[in-house]
């Protein structure tokens, strides 16, 4: 019985990904002030996930410029950006996602690297034709960052 079960997960679990398209770095729509409405990978993000690469020195890395609450048992939270206290109350789904993909599509003048984007300055050759954050990372950030809201 347990195979069969374990057999039936596996099989609906290989289906949802073969449904699940992941846009391109070069593929991804953006709106008008940056906003990026389609989700890249057509699958959920993880809010639990997303807290772990939003903290994660080696993914996000967001405490680096930003302060969080939420995170307070991180060390070395940033005051470059803006906090991101209550961003749920400030930014919708849809801009959030933009400015993680490529901030600059909303913020001109910001240093917030583009997270979803190939390229950029002074890149490592090692680092040439790949992001920081993988699409699904993105979703699950996004995620995470929905659940900031103001108490």
């Amino acid at each position: 019985m347990q195979r069969i079960l374990l057999a039936a997960l596996s099989s609906a679990l290989i289906s949802t990904a073969a449904f699940a398209s992941e846009v391109a770095p070069d593929g991804v729509a953006f709106g008008e002030d940056g906003q990026v409405t389609a989700s890249l990978t057509g699958v959920a993000g993880d809010p639990v996930a997303g807290k772990l690469a939003f903290v994660g020195r080696k993914l996000g890395n967001c405490l680096a410029c930003h302060i969080n609450d939420d995170a307070t048992a991180e060390s070395f939270h940033g005051e470059v950006g803006p906090p991101l206290n209550g961003v749920a109350g400030r930014w919708d789904t849809a801009q959030l996602r933009g400015i993680v993909v490529n901030s600059k599509m909303t913020f001109e003048d910001t240093i917030m690297p583009a997270f979803y984007h190939e390229g950029g300055e002074r890149i490592l050759e090692k680092f040439v034709g790949t992001t920081i954050l993988t699409a699904q990372q993105v979703e699950d950030i996004v995620a995470y960052l929905q659940t900031l809201k103001e108490e």
